[in-house]
């Protein structure tokens, strides 16, 4: 320091603090020459090396008691005791001139003993700017190790001067270099060695984590905290060689808090992602695995190859208890799975998340697909066609739409290289193709047939209670436009829609604020394809068949959007194709309709795709698309088109495999009977057609009251003729996939009480007990979903830990409230946290903090106290 220097801040002591007398101990006489020479306003500079203390004390107490004074001496100050201007010294102002009194100073610190640490320190020092971040830092009565854990936060950047921020930051510079090498430390930690913070840091590390070593190093404390983070997963099942690497019991429980936060982490989590797998390379995680069950594996989330190893235990043990397997209980694993970080974080790269949640999701839809079938183990129980077609609607569909899913999810899966579920493809395939479809093929065969007595389905082709699709038009439009004159009605007919597929619209479509959707079927028209079933529900007095196999209504072609608008426009109304119709704004599209009562849109995306060999195999994820497709239809029109009526159905089902069929599903059509008009893999249409052993023969002017004197040829149950085109995907048959159409009545809410009826919101959920203690090192908090989950209740997940303010002092633990049991005790569950090991207050309120995992909004909060004093007095 300079004199300059010295002028300014001394003065600044004189004039902004306003102290009248001022001690200047300079021990190493640095300044013994400068003193006296400081141009110091109205100050007396009095050098008590050659002034002695009772003349120094009598001039500042007596004879001049309004005066200022510097009182300098090249000594340190003396003893209490020795001190005989100890009552002045004790009201009035010390300076030090040294660079360590100086930094203590500026540091606003209190202990004046701590300039002999600061000196040590003296190279952190040496910038400007370390000092400046550290003085936000630093508080006045922190202790060498506070400053030395402030120094580590500000040389390695890290959010928080908290060891564990300190840590994890540190662990993160490794994956900021262009080849990660564990064995070379980061820049970060060639710093703190260079101004002599290692030892601190290390101390801090054993204090903390009980990592103790001659040659301590951070990779080996890396490891050690993975292995102490993965073994408290565990529990008990813990291999021994992780049980070697463990750390102490106080130690773990920090670990597992310092990981999970890590894990939490929006910003450091991705090198979590990367150390962990590298670890995990290192430590040959993979036979540490073997031989241990999914349940013991459910909530480890420390490496990303536990997840291999669950899906292979879930596929082994869905494989072994096929006729009796516990859905619920791998739904339970699958569900804590797909909450966890490697599938939820979005530190994870998506198309991995995106793999991982399917191949869990295939399983769990697999077990699924077995439970039911061994519900229904001893066959269909049905008397009449009607029953079957109930059954069907009730709950047979859901063989479809499982199996739906499974496929989906195995595709989606096996793109990113997951191919473990190939063994469980050829598992539901069979139970699919050769059971499901079989058995109903042939119990529903038994209603279908002509027979003697005439009461099989092809003799009337109507069912009590389910209308045909071709009174669609009278029953779900006209009658409704009859009511009133301004009405307007839109209907939505997506082509190939099948009933299963409606019903998860259905719950989208209830998901939705306003809406009000009412699931309903009808019985198609036969043979079950898209010329006829368009026809049939079109406004019409009369449909016949051409010569060529054409279908009129009222004389009319019903082929094409031109000949769908001549007839619609007899009924002031029109039709537009769904993607037409879609780009327009909502200006322009209230412009269009302006004067229709009656608006048909037409949606094409599962035929498509599934008539044609190049693309049938993307039938399921058409349909998977179709579904969102047709709600942002049934939405645009609502909100755009002010709609308040929206119908949505479909010409007809249909029958999808993903494997190719045998010569058994075939029917050995050789040659096209005389008479044939059209032949198609699943129907022929005709005139004068001859009876057939391996197909049903039946008259449209009964099965969708067709004049023109039309026959057609169905195979029996799912076997197809086979002509042309893919093989996959079929329909145009009699199976209860092809010919229970799904229409779905979708009303916007208008009044309060409506739309408060159809608001959607997330389940509830509280935290049982009051006056939460906790006395060890972990503690569980019982929680319990107050609803069910249903179309306008959703699933929530939370994040819960217990906190210090904004900082967490336990693990951070993800909970999902997805249940749909309407009893109370199923939806009831438990949460585990461990406590940071550390003091805690017991006459504090800690927080224990439930936030929405999406947002990480707060939604609960409870008062915690901690007392581990009685518990560790029993700690062993």
């Amino acid at each position: 320091m300079d004199t300059k220097q010295l002028n300014e801040a001394l003065s600044k002591i004189y004039d902004e603090e306003h102290q009248r007398v001022v001690f200047w101990n300079d021990p190493q006489q640095e300044f013994d020459r400068v003193a006296e020479n400081l141009d110091l306003d109205g100050v007396n500079v009095v050098r008590l090396d050659q002034v002695g203390g009772i003349e120094t004390k009598l001039r500042i107490e007596r004879e001049e008691p309004d005066a200022k004074f510097l009182l300098y001496a090249p000594t340190e100050e003396p003893e209490f005791e020795d001190d005989i201007l100890l009552d002045v010294r004790l009201y009035s102002r010390s300076f030090r001139a040294d660079r360590s009194s100086i930094i203590l100073d500026e540091l606003g610190l209190a202990r004046q003993h701590l300039r002999s640490h600061l000196n040590l320190r003296r190279k952190f020092f040496d910038s400007k700017e370390r000092l400046g971040k550290l003085k936000h830092l630093v508080n006045a009565d922190d202790n060498e190790l506070d400053l030395d854990r402030k120094m580590l936060a500000v040389v390695t950047k890290a959010d928080q001067p908290e060891l564990f921020s300190i840590v994890r930051t540190l662990f993160q510079s490794f994956t900021e270099e262009e080849e990660i090498d564990l064995e070379t430390p980061p820049p970060a930690w060639t710093l703190i060695e260079k101004y002599d913070l290692d030892r601190s840091f290390w101390k801090m590390v054993s204090t903390a984590f009980g990592y103790e070593e001659e040659s301590p190093t951070l990779q080996k404390l890396l490891l050690r905290l993975m292995l102490s983070d993965f073994a408290h997963q565990l529990g008990i099942h813990v291999p021994l060689a992780i049980q070697k690497l463990q750390l102490s019991r106080s130690g773990t429980h920090n670990a597992v808090v310092c990981l999970d936060q890590w894990r939490d982490s929006a910003k450091q989590a991705s090198s979590f992602n990367i150390l962990s797998d590298m670890v995990a390379g290192a430590t040959n995680i993979d036979e540490q695995l073997q031989g241990l069950e999914p349940e013991v594996l459910a909530d480890a989330v420390t490496f990303r190859n536990v997840d291999r190893a669950i899906l292979l235990g879930l596929l082994e043990r869905v494989a072994s208890t096929k006729d009796h397997v516990d859905a619920d209980a791998i739904r339970g694993i699958v569900t804590r799975r797909q909450e966890g970080h490697w599938i939820a974080s979005l530190s994870v790269p998506e198309h991995q998340r995106k793999a991982r949640h399917a191949a869990y999701e295939a399983i769990a839809v697999a077990a699924e697909f077995f439970d039911l079938r061994a519900q229904h183990s001893g066959g269909f129980d049905c008397d009449t066609a009607e029953e079957m077609y109930t059954l069907y609607t009730d709950e047979l569909y859901k063989f479809d739409q499982l199996y739906r899913h499974f496929c989906h999810n195995a595709d989606v899966a096996e793109s990113q290289a997951w191919d473990i579920l190939k063994s469980l493809r050829k598992e539901v395939e069979a139970a699919y193709k050769n059971w499901f479809l079989v058995q109903v093929g042939l119990k529903w065969a038994k209603f279908v047939a002509p027979n003697a007595d005439h009461t099989g389905m092809l003799d009337k082709w109507t069912l009590p209670h389910i209308p045909n699709q071709y009174r669609f038009y009278e029953k779900h439009v006209a009658e409704r436009q009859r009511e009133s004159e301004n009405r307007r009605s839109f209907v939505v007919i997506s082509d190939a829609f099948r009933y299963e597929a409606a019903t998860e619209l259905t719950k989208i479509l209830n998901g939705e604020y306003r809406f009000q959707a009412k699931l309903t079927t009808q019985l198609s028209v036969l043979p079950s394809y898209t010329a006829l079933g368009m026809a049939s529900m079109l406004p019409h007095k009369q449909l016949e068949y051409t010569e060529k196999g054409d279908v009129l209504a009222d004389g009319v072609s019903t082929s094409g959007s031109d000949n769908r608008n001549t007839i619609l426009s007899k009924h002031e109304g029109m039709a537009i194709q769904a993607d037409d119709l879609l780009k327009l704004k909502g200006k322009e599209g209230r412009a269009l309709i302006e004067g229709k009562k009656v608006v048909y849109v037409y949606h094409n995306e599962i035929d498509t795709r599934g008539e044609n060999a190049a693309t049938e195999g993307d039938t399921f994820r058409a349909t998977h698309e179709a579904i969102r497709e047709l709600g942002d239809i049934v939405r645009y029109i609502i909100n755009n088109l002010n709609g308040n009526y929206v119908v949505v159905t479909a010409d007809h089902g249909f029958l999808f495999t993903e494997s190719s069929p045998a010569e058994t599903d075939k029917s050995k059509l050789k040659d096209k009977p005389p008479g044939t008009v059209k032949a198609k893999k699943r129907y022929l249409i005709g005139y004068n057609l001859p009876e057939y052993e391996d197909a049903w023969r039946g008259k449209t002017e009964i099965t969708a009251k067709c004049d023109g004197g039309m026959e057609f040829w169905i195979p029996k149950g799912s076997n197809r003729f086979h002509f042309t085109g893919g093989a996959r995907f079929i329909h145009g048959g009699a199976m209860p996939q092809e010919i229970v159409v799904p229409v779905i009545t979708v009303r916007q809410a208008k009044s309060k009480k409506a739309l408060e009826k159809t608001k959607t919101k997330q389940v509830s959920f509280s935290v049982l007990g009051s006056n939460h203690k906790i006395t060890t090192h972990t503690h569980r908090f019982k929680l319990i979903q107050m609803e069910p989950v249903s179309d306008r209740a959703k699933a929530l997940t939370v994040k819960i830990a217990i906190y210090d303010g904004d900082e967490p002092v336990s693990s951070i633990e993800t909970v999902t409230f997805a249940s749909a049991s309407k009893n109370l005790d199923d939806r009831q569950q438990s949460v585990m946290l461990t406590l940071r090991d550390q003091q805690f207050d017991k006459h504090k309120r800690y927080k224990l903090l439930a936030k929405d995992a999406g947002t990480d909004f707060e939604l609960q909060s409870h008062d915690v106290t901690i007392d581990r004093a009685i518990a560790d007095d029993f700690d062993f």
